[in-house]
């Protein structure tokens, strides 16, 4: 397999995802994108009532492997417009109140975006006085507008859902920057896996199902979905975990990964240890570079909800280091994102559906 991995093409579809907005809920554009990008390199397509989005390669196989990342990224809810025209939000997701003030959103609305601010008070007014902090009770979007009534005929409303505007860049040549990588990069890598396959000829033994999952945000709701419609043999889920080597976190709690040191191959109860060690073999016969992260109840990504399904579903999880969780700049390195698809690619040549993961065999 070639170095590079990610090619000009499949860069611009990654930006254009991640510029995208997706919201818990709403996913439905970004998989709509998705789904497009993905649609030469497989045979067919399963969607369901809330978004979930999957494309197969051989549909008929008995066998189901599926790879997975999830499509939603954290926004705001319009909950409260007051009398004079101001908005107080609620959370969709882990959103951060600490980074809004200042910040410039987007109100999605049946009649277009609206744009509007998360206001706060100048410094001045705070020097000598009570220092506040933003809290959820607090943090407001102002539109411009002075009466509730004039919200209103922007067509906002309350459960009008929010999101960051900011877009993806590369920092430093090497360095991936947006809002909503956590995780459509997930979403991305897995459809590169099928890219590579269809390129490299690859007649796989069983059926491969790349899952694009919604509402991972809130509690994994649509990988619950979708497993249970698949019905798979095997999952690998990707997700993103922290650059614990930044500051203002502890190692000894979070332990210690970082960007540019590889995919980060998870140990938990969830992750079944079979399946694992393929994957830790799998990266060490093709050179791959990897880094070990341990969770010592739930995983807190899809993986949990698929491997606990079914009656149990052999599953484990590869992880993308990142700086900067649920920030509108969350940065990867390249690297690490080619290194994940490549685990992945090698991981799937190497399963073989006579064989069991069961511990006992």
């Amino acid at each position: 397999m070639s170095k590079n991995i990610i090619n000009k093409k499949s860069e611009k579809f990654l930006e254009k995802y991640l510029n995208n907005a997706s919201p818990t809920g709403y996913e439905s554009e970004g998989q709509k994108i998705w789904m497009a990008y993905l649609k030469p390199y497989v045979d067919t397509f399963i969607t369901d009532n809330y978004g979930n989005a999957v494309g197969v390669i051989n549909p008929d196989a008995k066998y189901k492997v599926v790879i997975e990342g999830h499509a939603d990224e954290i926004s705001w809810y319009v909950n409260y417009i007051t009398s004079d025209g101001l908005i107080y939000v609620i959370r969709n997701g882990g959103s951060d109140h600490l980074i809004a003030p200042s910040k410039i959103v987007n109100i999605h609305t049946k009649k277009g975006v609206v744009k509007g601010v998360f206001g706060w008070p100048a410094i001045h007014t705070r020097i000598g006085g009570k220092e506040e902090t933003p809290k959820l009770d607090n943090i407001f979007i102002d539109t411009g507008c002075k009466t509730k009534e004039e919200v209103e005929k922007l067509g906002i409303h309350v459960g009008c859902v929010i999101t960051y505007p900011d877009e993806f860049f590369i920092l430093n040549k090497n360095n991936y920057v947006c809002r909503a990588i956590d995780n459509r990069m997930g979403g991305f890598m897995i459809a590169e896996v099928a890219r590579l396959l269809k390129q490299n000829n690859i007649e796989l033994p069983f059926g491969l199902y790349i899952t694009n999952s919604v509402q991972e945000e809130i509690g994994l709701r649509g990988a619950e979905m979708i497993t249970q419609t698949i019905k798979p043999d095997v999952a690998i889920v990707t997700d993103v975990c922290h650059d614990t080597t930044t500051p203002m976190i502890e190692k000894k709690k979070e332990g210690e990964t970082k960007m540019g040191d590889g995919p980060v191959i998870a140990y938990a109860p969830a992750v079944q240890n079979n399946l694992r060690d393929l994957i830790v073999q799998t990266a060490e016969d093709n050179k791959i570079p990897f880094q070990r992260n341990a969770s010592s109840r739930a995983t807190g990504t899809d993986t949990d909800a698929f491997a606990y399904s079914n009656g149990g579903v052999p599953s484990a999880l590869i992880s993308l280091a990142l700086r900067y969780m649920h920030t509108t700049v969350e940065m990867v390195d390249k690297g690490d994102v080619e290194n994940v698809i490549k685990l992945i690619y090698e991981t799937l040549l190497q399963i073989d559906p006579k064989k069991s993961f069961s511990y006992f065999d």
